[in-house]
């Protein structure tokens, strides 16, 4: 699974860890501290890691025609369900829960610094299969007892591109699409996949917005990757001294080489 961990910068490391475990059943590993936490989603982890800086220190925005990061991804059972419990517990929510196009039912809600967070109920229904054995072994998961870390979100300039570099270097099959044909954007989805994790990639004809990830506040960090690092990527340093690879659209990540 390529996407090993996924590394979310939060102001107060008890604080979400609470609100992990109680909302997404995300299981503590070990103990937690004031600086960092590890939580097992079944499919890869998600490590908390303390930081000074607020919500309000991030350019990150609300917009997916802003390229880079866009969202984390959890597959769900009652998924209704759930979204009452988050709204019981006053989260803030993006989007409520909606029928969407390629017969999943989603809802868009944020952690307490305001990383973007999905829950997906179904086996998505592609507009085009490109892997049919991937797409196989997506379903062949079924439904999680506990919600499960499933994808990524990116926005991206160029999928081609995009696919090519992903499938060299870190094994990804781009399995297929689903298209927005009611979106003026000219919105389509394209899912990159491996293991039991996916590589969720936007476009769109529409003019997109550039944005440089910011390691040191709240918010989404960077994603752990399996595979070779790469030499030809800008590179930054996370404030654990973690070497950090930028690609061509923004997109952050580490990478632990293979054995």
């Amino acid at each position: 699974m390529p996407i090993k961990n996924v590394v979310v910068n939060c102001t107060d490391v008890q604080r979400s860890v609470e609100y992990y475990t109680k909302f997404l059943e995300l299981r503590l590993i070990g103990e937690a501290t004031p600086q960092s936490a590890l939580l097992d989603a079944v499919t890869a982890t998600i490590e908390l890691r303390a930081v000074a800086a607020g919500r309000d220190q991030s350019t990150w925005v609300g917009d997916d025609l802003q390229k880079g990061f866009r969202h984390i991804g959890f597959k769900v059972d009652r998924l209704d369900e759930r979204a009452n419990v988050l709204k019981a517990g006053g989260v803030e929510f993006k989007l409520d829960p909606l029928d969407a196009e390629g017969k999943v039912r989603i809802c868009f809600f944020y952690d307490p610094d305001g990383t973007l967070l999905e829950m997906i109920q179904g086996d998505l229904q592609y507009a085009e299969v490109l892997d049919p054995d991937g797409v196989a072994a997506e379903r062949a998961l079924g439904v999680p007892g506990r919600p499960r870390f499933d994808h990524v979100a990116v926005t991206i300039e160029d999928r081609p591109t995009t696919e090519k570099y992903y499938r060299d270097n870190f094994g990804f099959s781009f399995i297929g699409t689903i298209e927005q044909p009611h979106d003026p954007r000219g919105f389509s989805i394209g899912y990159l996949k491996s293991g039991d994790t996916v590589l969720e990639v936007f476009t769109y004809n529409a003019e997109k917005s550039s944005r440089a990830p910011q390691l040191d506040v709240a918010g989404f960090a960077y994603a752990e990757l399996a595979g070779d690092p790469p030499s030809d990527l800008t590179e930054a340093t996370a404030p654990d001294g973690t070497t950090v690879y930028v690609d061509p659209d923004g997109f952050a990540f580490s990478a632990r080489p293979t054995v």
